[in-house]
């Protein structure tokens, strides 16, 4: 296995069954963000607390560039302070005697006391906490203003890695929003890995670079955001980054009306032992047999609603129409998700997120056409 990092990156490397559970690799480049996103229990904060030394590892590797912290082959192990590393909390972990300004100066304890406090300011002031507000104690400052100060404590460490557990679950919207935008100016100065481990699938995608996915333990797959939703690696994946149009089919072999090979075809099934279905034309990467079982995903990016009668048929083979009844409609501010069934399988359910006017043209029981582009269906082999 390649473990050449450039300067400053993160690699993790753990495969144990006790004391807990963790199997997989982790990559974070330097200046990047990975978040590990899967269910309660899935192991995303225990990963996070084997990267900062909290946690026991009987077997594996972590390394940032050329330095090691742990690898169970050459008995290395350093403990969390040598391994300089910024941990944020979910409830903070401010010390509630000290003032904001007093606890960002416990984590420059090798400094002299004068010049703690001034770095201490400085850190703070990186982070917006403002002049009036040095002074106060926790329980005065408000569920942002402690977030910032706790990230204010991780960062005056200068750490090698920025570790993020759930920093943003206990702050409300407005504030959240604003540490969004203080972690993404952050990001560009400070040129390391940071680590979110988070339950908002909307603000994985929104923040990281890389989406971790992590089930009873294991890694699943990493990779951008994109890749991720566009193309889960099993129907697993799919279920735990919210996909919500996964479909049963059946592989039918390549296209032999095709001139070049590519294109295959895939036969649409409302449940797994159906017989019938419409038969949709996708690309073929040569990796299904012939008359496998299936499961299949398709964003958002390649539907179209449109009313009856509106032709918006492209000249592309892959692009389908389909009559549609509109089952449940819901207005959640600026969009509204849209249910539809198919009138050839009605048990077959379609969701989809609409933005803009033409949402209030849109009615339950109304009667519509949905266009697909078979080009962003992404096929799985079907596991039982």
């Amino acid at each position: 296995m390649n473990h050449s990092l450039s300067s400053k990156d993160l690699l993790v490397q753990i495969d144990q069954t006790r004391p807990i559970p963790i199997q997989g690799e982790l990559r974070c480049e330097a200046g990047k963000m990975v978040a590990l996103v899967g269910p309660s229990g899935a192991g995303k904060t225990s990963l996070l607390r084997a990267i900062a030394g909290l946690l026991p590892v009987t077997n594996g590797l972590i390394r940032i560039a050329d330095e090691t912290w742990f690898d169970s082959h050459q008995h290395i192990d350093l403990k969390t302070l040598q391994r300089h590393v910024g941990l944020v909390f979910q409830n903070y972990a401010l010390m509630p005697h000290l003032s904001a300004l007093e606890d960002v100066a416990l984590s420059l304890l090798h400094l002299p006391k004068q010049q703690r406090l001034e770095q201490a300011k400085v850190w703070l002031k990186q982070v917006h906490i403002t002049e009036d507000l040095l002074q106060r104690k926790p329980a005065q400052l408000s569920g942002g203003q402690q977030q910032r100060v706790a990230l204010a404590r991780a960062l005056a460490r200068e750490p090698k890695v920025l570790l993020l557990d759930e920093p943003f679950s206990a702050v409300d919207q407005l504030s959240r929003q604003s540490l969004y935008e203080l972690l993404a100016d952050l990001r560009s100065e400070l040129n390391i890995p940071i680590v979110l481990v988070t339950h908002d699938l909307n603000e994985a995608r929104l923040l990281a670079d890389q989406i971790a996915v992590m089930d009873s333990g294991k890694i699943i797959q990493q990779g951008t955001p994109l890749d991720v939703y566009r193309s889960p690696r099993n129907a697993r994946v799919a279920d735990l980054v919210g996909i919500r149009n996964r479909f049963y089919g059946r592989w039918l072999g390549p296209d032999p009306s095709a001139s070049q090979p590519g294109t295959g075809l895939l036969q649409w099934l409302s449940v797994p032992d159906a017989n019938e279905g419409p038969v949709l034309k996708v690309r073929d990467k040569g990796r299904l047999n012939t008359g496998q079982a299936v499961t299949w995903v398709i964003q958002t990016d390649g539907l179209i609603l449109h009313h009856v009668g509106t032709d918006k048929r492209d000249s592309t083979e892959l692009m389908y129409t389909f009559p549609v009844l509109v089952s449940d409609i819901k207005h959640l501010g600026d969009s509204s998700i849209v249910t539809l069934s198919t009138k050839t399988s009605p048990s077959v359910q379609i969701r989809m997120t609409l933005t803009g006017p033409h949402r209030s043209h849109i009615s339950p029981s109304g009667n519509m056409q949905l266009q697909l582009d078979s080009d962003w269906v992404h096929i799985m082999p079907l596991t039982p």
